[in-house]
């Protein structure tokens, strides 16, 4: 394998729906191109992502937590078990040397703002971090003119409207390093 790319996205897209079939696009072009994703381990995007990925003979990691108390995605190559939802997100930000965020709510919000913080303060390495979905783009380029006003780096974070498009940034991105 040549990496492990994290996707973030809510849990509640059902399969049909196209949040759920994106997802599952995305799985399998990562899959495909030699990656392992990793997800938060449950239903929705995270188990379309998974199983796009299983379904290429790649590696489905799931990070999962108590405090949910939600069935575990059953295309899940390895399950890791966290104690807290701080746990958690600090173990999805370290196990991805890429990462994409799907449509979500407010856990999905909070999962790309660490991600893209830890890279602005340099707390990792940058990284490719990759958005699709409408409701990422103003946030994406409000946060760019902040960060251009306070003299930080900007274009941290890229946005596509098309996930083929995502899986192509990532995975040339990527695909340099291993």
């Amino acid at each position: 394998m040549k990496g492990t790319i994290t996707v973030f996205g809510s849990s509640q897209p059902l399969p049909g729906e196209s949040e759920y079939e994106i997802a599952y696009r995305l799985g399998k072009l990562l899959g495909e191109a030699g990656f392992s994703v990793c997800t938060g381990g449950y239903q929705g995007i995270m188990d379309a992502v998974s199983k796009g990925a299983v379904e290429t003979g790649a590696k489905a990691i799931g990070i999962t937590v108590d405090y949910f108390n939600a069935i575990p995605s059953k295309y899940l190559s390895k399950e890791i078990r966290c104690n807290t939802l701080l746990e958690r997100i600090q173990k999805l930000v370290e196990s991805g040397d890429g990462y994409a965020v799907l449509t979500g709510g407010t856990g999905t919000m909070l999962e790309l703002s660490v991600v893209w913080e830890y890279v602005n303060k340099k707390i990792i390495e940058q990284k490719p971090i990759v958005c699709n979905g409408d409701m990422w783009l103003q946030l994406i380029e409000t946060m760019d003119e902040r960060m251009a006003r306070e003299n930080r780096e900007t274009g941290l974070v890229k946005w596509y409207g098309e996930i083929d498009d995502c899986a192509n940034y990532l995975i040339d991105k990527l695909s340099k390093q291993f």
